[in-house]
């Protein structure tokens, strides 16, 4: 029986090989997008080409809170009408535009850049945790919401971070209701988003 992929060249296989690595795509799911845009050629392949390079040229990591945009501090860092007092905590870059896209948090934001998992060998040093620590820190600082998704690993890493801040004299508080055990931040919906920051609990 003939290999399947001889049915495509080597630069489409490739293609596919590549987006089948975006979360999500699977090898099938793969094949049908780069069929599509190769069908799609010049109204959604060459605009992504484009769009791609440039993404690779000009976005940057904010240095302050771990955002991602085209400069450092980033736009939410700069934006002098946001709340100093309080830096809301996320796992990832995708936490942070979930709770934007709810427009529930009005301060500032950290990233850390995944969670705890000694069994996958991640550590504090492997995390935006001194960086937090320093931020806390300043006097203007006086709320810390470690919005962090429901699971074990997160939940470990809120009680490690809440002895961490302990000595900040800042309050510490976490996500309340509305935010299911297991549940990951960026699949939640706005309202289930605005309900737990509204119910917020100290910790």
């Amino acid at each position: 029986m003939a290999d399947a992929r001889a049915a495509a060249g080597p630069e489409i296989e490739r293609l596919i090989q590549l987006l089948a690595r975006l979360p999500g795509l699977g090898p099938r799911s793969a094949r049908r997008a780069a069929l599509h845009l190769v069908k799609k050629k010049e109204q959604l392949l060459e605009p992504l080409t484009d769009a791609l390079a440039e993404t690779r040229d000009t976005i940057l990591t904010c240095e302050t809170c771990g955002n991602i945009d085209t400069h450092s501090p980033c736009t939410l860092c700069c934006d002098q009408t946001r709340d100093r007092s309080m830096i809301c905590v996320v796992e990832e870059v995708g936490d942070l535009w979930a709770l934007e896209r709810a427009a529930v948090i009005n301060g500032l934001y950290h990233v850390l850049g995944g969670t705890l998992s000694p069994l996958d060998g991640i550590g504090p040093d492997d995390l935006h945790i001194a960086k937090l620590i320093e931020r806390a820190r300043v006097p203007q600082v006086t709320e810390v919401l470690l919005a962090l998704n429901a699971t074990v690993e997160g939940q470990s890493t809120a009680h490690y971070l809440m002895d961490q801040l302990a000595g900040c004299n800042v309050s510490v508080s976490r996500l309340a209701q509305g935010v299911p055990i297991g549940g990951e931040l960026d699949y939640l919906d706005e309202g289930t988003l605005a309900a737990a920051v509204k119910a917020r609990k100290a910790m």
